[in-house]
């Protein structure tokens, strides 16, 4: 969709400390081959934070950033794709108290990786049906065991831990979102389930999460080239439709925001498709992160921002895709 008079108006990250690969591999935590072609030189690692609680502290540098008083912010969405610190808990509610303390509405959002996006997207029309108000947008994950393992549990994609956040507003800012586009092909939802039966707890079959089984699963029944012509359609339909909405193409864009991903996955499901130069991304950075779940997107453009690399006129492009399925795509322009 075509977005009018909706601002970004202050964004945080919280990422509390750094593992090199190297080390993590000289301690036996993590084996050569599982980053040998990622080109992934270190991630972010909380020893001791939690999800929630990283949120909460990229969520007060945002609204500081903001500007945004407590009777300013008018919707509060967390996205999330694991466990945030407790068990049957809103954690989304545990954000607005540590915050703002005010009665708006604050909710999870779980659609995995692409969760940052599609909370973006819930965000924007909530905010034009209620002009002068402000949303926070937060997202936060802790990649550990005994639930995951951040070299093996999907392969090829070296996990970080970390928060970011992201204030919309109609009050003003300073980047305007263009377009936003999100689209779904839920025919792919089982290349992430397998065909194990449905449990009763948490890891009730497999433990840490095995996202490569649960892809072999679906390969056997499907076909490789299902799931891959599915992936990259979906994706490029997102891509087209926020891109023709911001009346611009790919090649306009002076920055371009991809999930971080390890290396090869990014050339072969962005980088060669869409003909992107790595210098045009912040591939040098994400590459010392990790993925961070459903914060690369808000965490990318924060560090656009806070290194001045993003300025004034230039657009960034930000590509999302989530297991379910799900794509997004976003223009952001800076003033």
């Amino acid at each position: 969709m075509r977005v009018k008079d909706v601002f970004v108006n202050g964004s945080g990250v919280r990422l509390p400390s750094t593992l090199n690969v190297a080390d993590a591999i000289a301690s036996g935590d993590c084996e050569p081959k599982l980053v040998s072609r990622t080109d992934v030189e270190s991630v972010s690692v909380s020893p001791h934070e939690s999800a929630a609680e990283m949120a909460v502290e990229a969520a007060r540098v945002a609204l500081a950033r903001a500007g945004s008083q407590p009777d300013d912010v008018d919707l509060i969405l967390h996205a999330t794709t694991y466990h945030q610190g407790q068990d049957l808990w809103p954690v989304g509610s545990y954000i607005q108290r540590e915050t703002v303390r005010n009665s708006c509405l604050a909710l999870e959002i779980r659609q995995m990786s692409n969760g940052g996006l599609a909370a973006m997207d819930l965000a924007v029309s909530y905010l034009i049906a209620r002009p002068g108000r402000d949303a926070l947008l937060t997202s936060s994950d802790r990649f550990c065991l005994p639930g995951i393992d951040r070299w093996k549990t999907d392969p090829g994609t070296p996990y970080g831990d970390g928060a970011s956040a992201l204030v919309l507003s109609t009050r003003g800012g300073y980047a305007k979102l263009l377009s936003l586009a999100i689209n779904a092909d839920s025919d792919l939802e089982p290349l992430h389930r397998g065909d194990v039966p449905f449990g009763l707890a948490p890891f009730s079959h497999r433990i840490p999460v095995d996202f490569e089984e649960a892809k072999h699963t679906f390969s056997r029944e499907f076909g490789l080239s299902y799931g891959i012509n599915k992936a990259n359609a979906g994706q490029a339909l997102a891509v087209e439709q926020a891109l023709s909405d911001a009346d611009m193409k790919i090649g306009d864009a002076d920055w371009i925001i991809l999930p971080h991903f390890g290396r090869r996955r990014l050339d072969v499901n962005y980088l060669r498709p869409y003909d992107i130069d790595p210098e045009r991304t912040t591939w040098s950075w994400s590459r010392t992160v990790g993925h961070l779940g459903a914060g690369d997107q808000f965490a990318s453009f924060d560090h656009l921002v806070q290194t001045g690399k993003a300025t004034s006129g230039q657009r960034i492009v930000m590509f999302g895709v989530g297991a379910g399925y799900s794509w997004g795509c976003a223009v952001i322009e800076m003033l």
